[in-house]
């Protein structure tokens, strides 16, 4: 493991047994089925399409499937523990270049990051987890409650608020998106915050909408401060498996994502995800989530994620 993982309160799981325990679905998926295909003795050309495809089916891509495959079809393997080790070394070198932490840069004050994902992605969890994080680094931190058309993520933004103490800007159900957040950056710099993270909308159900939306918000964010938003940052659900690409591909179009944070890692078999989304997009990873508490949201760290995803403890 690198040493990006985090220290933990004697009793308590370190990132690296939550994240180890996230992946497990996922890990095993794809353990179970090599470790089968290994007992039957060498792994010759067709049991090699079948590590392909089981990689394929936990969502890792056709390409960096086939890749790892051939190269496990080039070696020669006693067990399954050389071979996880190959896994966990390919995948690494995929996911590298992309892990890269969101530096909230001082001399942007406040430092505006605007949040965009689907509706049920974990977009509002996930700003309230960043707001604890901020505020623990002792940085004064506000919220802009944008989902203006869900009462409850109105609702849920202003817990995390009082639970964080950060400041939150709200208006009613139904108000306009963009002059909230308008009003939230002119009340940021009024106030000296040091970081503003903007909630936004995610009905995908008509594309047209959503764009029209989250292109006034930005131009109204940069009425205020021309360089705004200084990070445009897309959570992904990844129990949605391949639907994660077209929603990258949509958002990439709609709202310049400039990273990505991936939650619910914990309920899927499907984790692989992240590293087709790597392989294809090349986006930065900024954040993980392997469950529903604080500290549950942690740096991308690619390394770590290699190894819990090839099963190796």
């Amino acid at each position: 493991m690198n040493d990006s993982t985090n220290e933990a309160p004697v009793g308590a799981k370190s990132w690296w047994q939550r994240l180890a325990g996230g992946l497990k679905k996922t890990s095993s998926s794809i353990g179970s089925a090599i470790s089968d295909l290994m007992m039957r003795g060498p792994l010759s050309p067709e049991r090699i399409v079948e590590i392909e495809e089981t990689l394929i089916r936990a969502d890792l891509g056709v390409d960096v499937a086939a890749r790892i495959a051939t190269k496990m079809g080039e070696g020669r393997y006693h067990d399954l523990k050389e071979v996880q080790a190959v896994l966990a070394g390919d995948i690494e070198q995929v996911l590298a270049p992309v892990a890269k932490p969101l530096a909230v840069d001082r001399a942007k004050k406040p430092f505006v990051i605007l949040v965009v994902g689907v509706n049920g992605s974990g977009k509002t969890t996930t700003i309230g987890k960043l707001a604890a994080k901020y505020r623990a680094e002792g940085r004064k931190v506000m919220l802009a409650a944008g989902d203006t058309f869900r009462a409850a993520a109105i609702d849920q933004l202003k817990i995390w608020g009082e639970r964080t103490g950060a400041a939150v800007i709200a208006g009613e159900a139904g108000a306009d998106a963009a002059g909230l957040a308008f009003d939230a950056l002119n009340a940021a710099h009024a106030r000296g915050a040091d970081v503003l993270l903007v909630d936004t909308a995610g009905r995908l159900q008509n594309k047209a909408v959503l764009m029209g939306e989250l292109e006034k918000v930005v131009r109204v964010m940069k009425k205020v401060d021309a360089s705004a938003p200084h990070a445009v940052l897309l959570v992904l659900d990844a129990t949605v498996g391949q639907n994660a690409l077209s929603q990258v591909e949509v958002f990439r179009r709609i709202a310049g994502v400039t990273g990505l944070a991936m939650t619910k890692l914990d309920g899927t078999a499907r984790g692989g995800i992240l590293v087709a989304l790597a392989a294809k997009y090349g986006l930065p990873v900024h954040f993980i989530g392997v469950g529903e508490g604080v500290d549950d949201l942690a740096p991308f760290a690619a390394k770590d994620f290699a190894r819990a995803i090839a099963g190796i403890e």
